[in-house]
């Protein structure tokens, strides 16, 4: 961290006729840094971090914070779609309202969010906004757990975390920048227009993908102090840690993914000794002092809650979107069209002109998609020939056109699995053939294969507690699950069992249905 000894220091070597020589650039470098540093205090830049009451080199007021806060929030709105649970949600806010009150910061209004989404995450924005994904939530399995996530966000946003970095990083893009926001502080006009767009991005890009390993840390310590004085227990933090490094580990043998939380999850090995020490410095409750947590709310309030992709999150071109579960594919059909199917044809009618057909064929040698178009299909001239790439799939498609009728077809195969997709749309010849034929080109082209936890027709997927029995084992109870993928691994994940274990008789597990 920079500080205004070392500048000052540094700008006297600088006139110290016996110091080591230093080049023209350099000099200008630290004159700039030292003109910046000298400038700060009339600025109320150089401010007491809140949370550790350590010095921060910040470049904005908490009002501006605050304002940022809100830019943000807005674009999060835009880009993103809130979880309307009602219940849920108050129950989230009450948690992370109790975990606020105690904070560094309690009389910063803050504001909690669901965000309608599977993937597993939460991140904060500064001026007190704190948002946690549904997908998060599924996996959680206690309140302590759930304030933990919240307190570790909370302590990003008392510590001043996003505005720090803005600092460190107007410093280091130079004079230009660093001079602009300088001179809007002091004239109190703030950011000038043209500066808000650029400088307020670079707080959502810190929230989703995190700060650096120390402030991360120190936000996790703030929040298992929080939780302390809150009456959570603050291990909770490591139970956190636990629940998304399985959560990675899965990630990373199932399908080569990494996990998405940013902070616990990103930035700390699974035994991280400076956390566990850290943690165990805040202290821990005496039993005469333990919070009275039902666990029966947090398990009325993520009772039902959806697990995957949920009809209003789910990402669809249209209203229109088909999955074919059985063959594992989905596409979109224009929005008017009626489609009819069966267990291995599709056909999408148009309610004047026009159709498209599906079909899947086994493949039975090693041959290019043009080449099964010519000598499976049997067409050799095809006019607009191209190849298609999409979704990591391969294909090709053109225009067949019959001489004998006058009609036209749009033609296309794409591989997935073993098996090639077969596409057939007529185009009439009274039809706007141009139209039509984009129509048929978008559709193919929003073919692909069914993602893993995707909403597909047997409609969303939901938490239900149930109490184990005796002889519960998950790998038998999965057989019947209406999980597609990984049953057994995901419902062991769902309640902290992953990879082996099976719960006592009479604890209260989820299940998925």
């Amino acid at each position: 961290m920079f500080s205004l000894r070392n500048i000052t220091d540094a700008k006297i070597n600088l006139t110290d006729h016996h110091s080591a020589k230093v080049s023209s650039s350099e000099t200008r470098t630290l004159r700039l840094l030292f003109c910046l540093l000298i400038s700060i205090p009339f600025v109320n830049s150089c401010a007491v971090n809140p949370a550790t009451g350590g010095a921060n080199l910040v470049l904005m007021s908490e009002n501006r914070e605050k304002e940022i806060g809100l830019e943000e929030h807005e674009k999060v709105l835009e880009g993103m779609t809130l979880f309307e649970d009602k219940e849920l949600l108050n129950y989230v806010r009450d948690v992370g309202n109790r975990i606020a009150q105690v904070s560094h910061r309690p009389d910063l209004e803050f504001n909690f969010f669901i965000i309608d989404s599977p993937e597993i995450n939460a991140f904060a924005l500064p001026g007190g906004y704190v948002y946690i994904n549904r997908g998060l939530l599924t996996y959680l399995n206690s309140e302590a757990e759930l304030a933990a996530v919240l307190a570790h966000e909370i302590g990003h946003i008392t510590a001043r975390h996003a505005v720090q970095q803005q600092a460190r990083g107007a410093l280091a893009r130079g004079a230009a920048v660093a001079g602009g926001i300088v001179a809007g502080v002091a004239t109190g006009s703030g950011y000038a227009a043209s500066q808000i767009s650029e400088v307020a991005s670079i707080w959502a890009q810190t929230g989703l993908s995190g700060f650096g390993r120390d402030n991360e840390l120190e936000a996790d310590s703030l929040g298992a102090g929080y939780l302390l004085k809150a009456g959570y227990d603050p291990t909770a933090v490591i139970d956190v840690i636990t629940v998304l490094k399985n959560q990675e580990d899965f990630n990373r043998i199932a399908n080569g993914g990494r996990g998405t939380y940013h902070g616990l999850f990103a930035t700390h090995p699974r035994n991280d000794r400076r956390l566990q020490q850290a943690v165990a410095q805040v202290g821990k409750l005496e039993n005469s002092e333990l919070a009275m947590v039902d666990q029966k709310v947090f398990r009325e309030h993520l009772d039902g809650l959806i697990v995957g992709q949920s009809n209003a999150s789910q990402m669809t071109d249209t209203r229109n979107r088909y999955y074919q579960d059985l063959l594992g594919y989905t596409l979109v059909f224009p929005d008017d069209w009626e489609i009819e199917s069966t267990t291995t044809t599709v056909i999408a009618k148009s309610p004047s002109l026009g159709s498209l057909r599906i079909e899947a064929q086994r493949l039975q040698n090693n041959i290019d998609p043009r080449s099964f178009i010519q000598n499976i299909l049997g067409t050799e001239n095809l006019l607009k020939s191209e190849g298609l790439s999409q979704f990591r799939l391969q294909g090709h498609t053109g225009i067949a056109e019959s001489n004998d009728l006058g009609l036209k077809e749009r033609v296309a195969v794409i591989y997935l699995g073993p098996r090639a997709f077969i596409f057939r749309g007529e185009i009439p010849a009274d039809a706007d053939e141009e139209e039509l034929d984009q129509m048929l080109l978008s559709s193919i082209r929003s073919f692909r294969a069914i993602q893993r936890g995707e909403v597909v027709a047997g409609g969303e997927l939901k938490i239900k507690f149930v109490q184990a029995t005796e002889f519960f084992d998950f790998s038998i109870v999965s057989q019947n699950s209406k999980i597609a993928n990984f049953p057994e691994e995901t419902l062991r994940l769902l309640n902290g069992y992953y990879p082996t274990g099976n719960p006592k008789e009479g604890e209260w597990i989820k299940l998925v249905e």
